[in-house]
């Protein structure tokens, strides 16, 4: 099915959304999600998911959803597509923005889109010193990202990539990033959103033994990696040839292995 072609699908709280509904949402701020790519109505991670939006919902609202709640109104999104899609589930609060104290568990929208794969690569990254609000919650209202990608690509880049106020690589604008050093995975120390896909990744490269360490990464160390590649809820891999004026080696056998541990992940049903 042609991203044309798709109609989505948006549920409030496991019903059609409403246009009053929708209305009350369309200048909201303050909400946190997640993204996911379901393949035959089951989705990889599916607790990497649940837990983050348990863990944002308690930083942003002191309140976590219901998991079981939570689980329906996936299946109910599930069973009115496609096999194969995108996903986004955002959780707002009732209580709406401005207001000191959340009295209730906060509400689900559900929106589905065509599903992706992600670009094919390999991309080059623009270096910006950067550091997002609250990052280790994937939160919405994050202009700054998309005007960075917009400056990236007026440069002649692909996307942007941070640098923090220390000097330190984070994360991209809607990635992770991750290094090769020829035997081990590299992963940015630095404060930034752990990604869903980033977290199935390491599960199973420990899962086979595959080395893994997490460092302070600057620019000037980016010449000593044999490879890098940027991750999110689309793809486990898109090689990296250059960022800033450092090019990056292409390493096929890097870009086999994170699609193949990614393929080991079981696909599960909500």
């Amino acid at each position: 099915m042609s991203a044309q072609s798709f109609v989505p699908l948006v549920q409030h709280n496991g019903q059609p959304a409403t246009r009053e509904t929708l209305a009350l949402l369309a200048f909201s701020g303050f909400a946190h999600f997640t993204a996911m790519q379901v393949r035959d109505r089951r989705i990889r991670g599916l607790d990497l998911h649940l837990e983050r939006l348990r863990m944002a919902s308690l930083a942003l609202f002191g309140v976590p959803p219901e998991e079981e709640r939570l689980r329906s109104y996936l299946r109910a999104t599930l069973e009115n597509g496609p096999a194969d899609l995108s996903l986004t589930v955002t959780l707002h609060s009732p209580a709406g923005e401005f207001v000191a104290e959340d009295v209730a568990a906060p509400d689900v929208l559900t929106r589905t889109g065509p599903a992706s794969s992600g670009p094919q690569g390999p991309l080059s990254l623009a270096l910006f010193e950067h550091e997002r609000y609250l990052p280790t919650i994937k939160h919405v209202g994050e202009g700054a990202k998309t005007h960075l990608l917009r400056q990236a690509v007026a440069q002649g880049f692909d996307d942007a990539l941070f640098v923090d106020r220390h000097g330190r690589i984070s994360e991209g604008s809607i990635w992770n990033i991750a290094f090769w050093d020829g035997s081990t995975m590299v992963w940015p120390q630095a404060d930034k959103l752990a990604g869903t896909t980033m977290g199935i990744v390491r599960r199973q490269l420990a899962r086979i033994g595959i080395p893994q360490r997490e460092q302070e990464i600057t620019p000037a160390d980016l010449p000593g990696f044999a490879g890098a590649a940027l991750m999110n809820s689309w793809t486990p891999g898109v090689a990296v040839h250059r960022i800033g004026s450092t090019l990056i080696p292409r390493d096929p056998a890097f870009m086999e292995l994170l699609h193949h541990v990614y393929g080991q992940e079981p696909l599960v049903a909500p």
